[in-house]
This record gives C-alpha cells, sequence and structure tokens, in this order.
C-alpha cells in the first residue's frame, strides 16, 4: 500500500478511515459528470488523492456493497472540474458495469458488463498524452484493457481514489490495495 499521508480531498465524504487500507462511505447526491445526456454539470465525488506531474500508474484493488443506482468506486485522474477520467466498478440497472467515464468539457461513458465484482482491481497509466486503463477480477492483475484516452500531457494530475452515490442512500467501499508509482520510481 502506498503512503496516503500526503494525500488530500477533494470532496472529503462524512465517514472514512484509513485503518486496514482505506474505507469511504460515499455521501449521498455526489458523482462526477458533465453535461452529456443529462443535461448537468456534478463535480461533487469523493476524491482521495496526490497531485503528480508527467508519467505515473495508479493501481487500486477494492470491494464495495453497492445498492442504488450509479453507485461507483474506483480511480480518478482531474485536472480540473472540465477535464477528468473515471474508472471502476459502477450499479446500472442492476447490473454490475466495469466503466470509464473520460471528460473533456464533455463526459463520455464507456462500459463492460460483468457479473463478479467481488474484488475489482483498476489501473490508470498515464504515459506522455495518453491515459490506458486496464481492470482485473478478483484476485487478478489488471491486464484487460478498457480504454485508451487522450489527457493533457502537461498540467499536473489529482490521482487517487473515488467514490460516488448519485442517486441512492451512499454506500461503503473499502480499498485494501493503492499503489502510486511515478516515473521515478
Amino acid at each position: 500500500m502506498t503512503p496516503l499521508d500526503d494525500w488530500r480531498w477533494l470532496n472529503e465524504p462524512r465517514s472514512w478511515s484509513t485503518r486496514d487500507g482505506l474505507t469511504i462511505t460515499a455521501d449521498p447526491d455526489t458523482d462526477f459528470w458533465r453535461t452529456t445526456h443529462y443535461g448537468y454539470a456534478r463535480d461533487t465525488a469523493h476524491l482521495f488523492g496526490t497531485h503528480l506531474v508527467g508519467d505515473f500508474t495508479l493501481r487500486a484493488s477494492f470491494t464495495a456493497d453497492y445498492g442504488a443506482q450509479y453507485d461507483q468506486a474506483g480511480i480518478a485522474l482531474r485536472i480540473d472540474e472540465r477535464n477528468w477520467i473515471k474508472a471502476g466498478v459502477e450499479l446500472v440497472d442492476g447490473a454490475y458495469q466495469i466503466s470509464t467515464v473520460v471528460t473533456r468539457d464533455f463526459s463520455d461513458w464507456s462500459v463492460v458488463g460483468v457479473t463478479e465484482v467481488d474484488r475489482v482491481t483498476i489501473a490508470a497509466e498515464r504515459t506522455g498524452d495518453t491515459v490506458t486503463i486496464t481492470y482485473g477480477l478478483g484476485p487478478a492483475t489488471p491486464t484487460t484493457m478498457l480504454r485508451l484516452a487522450y489527457f493533457p500531457p502537461d498540467p499536473p494530475v489529482l490521482a487517487g481514489v473515488m467514490t460516488a452515490a448519485p442517486t441512492g442512500p451512499g454506500f461503503t467501499t473499502h480499498f485494501d490495495e493503492i499503489q502510486m508509482l511515478t516515473s521515478s520510481e
């Protein structure tokens, strides 16, 4: 587990703990989304991360007690409210989806349906102007590519783990492994 001492919150939740990993209970009415399809912009999801420049790899393994439409947990890379990527698991119409949203003024959303979400590992590798998102189910390492996306290479990025509960009462996610590797390591 990467030490989280110098990590900080964007939209700190009411309940969280760093005992035995990182446990976050998402507050209700939280989300990251911009405009597309739904017509609104929300920048209220919980993101716990660190500021980075240059190339890096972020990997997180987690379990969650999803219960309501669009409950979501995973990782996020954020330049500002108009430029960000989130990837993880989302509950959509009663089914689990491995999900990625890439936002550059407007959000786009891609999903892959899965049946098993006991434990998921999501990774984002930023190399130059590209972010590659991979995932693995259960104890598997994240080797299945989910998305390759353009991401501005120069600005600093807040990179870390995220949760959101857009429509439900909130839910709890436990991140048992978080690893951050920078190009200098």
